[in-house]
């Protein structure tokens, strides 16, 4: 299984509040990639893949994640999620904004967004 990035999401109140955290981390250099008005993504243009994930709620599944793993191919990890009896606490399904993903609680309880981006044809 090939990992391709490991993001923190910060739940925020309101959109409010992630306009002032784009802001803050722009001071440190991070640039918005990203904003659906309900999560936004901010990276760094040096390395794209250190990125941080601010969402005020997830419109499409019953929790707000923790973190989001992207993985090469989220099928096969999903499969693997599932064999070994890990609470799943959202199916995996193909979204409008071109990921396909799954959630998962962690042993910790933490709630984990498994992702992969659909290839645009």
């Amino acid at each position: 299984m090939t990992v391709r990035r490991i993001v923190p999401d910060i739940h925020t109140d309101s959109e409010e509040s992630m306009s002032a955290s784009r802001d803050f981390y722009g001071l440190l250099g991070l640039e918005e990639v990203m904003n659906l008005g309900w999560v936004m993504t901010l990276a760094s243009p040096a390395n794209p893949t250190a990125q941080l994930i601010f969402v005020t709620e997830d419109r499409t599944a019953p929790v707000v994640p923790d973190l989001s793993v992207e993985v090469e191919d989220v099928d096969a990890v999903y499969a693997q999620v599932v064999a070994a009896g890990a609470e799943v606490v959202r199916e995996l399904r193909d979204e409008e904004w071109g990921v396909r993903r799954f959630f998962v609680r962690d042993p910790n309880g933490r709630m984990v967004n498994v992702l992969t981006h659909r290839r645009q044809d």
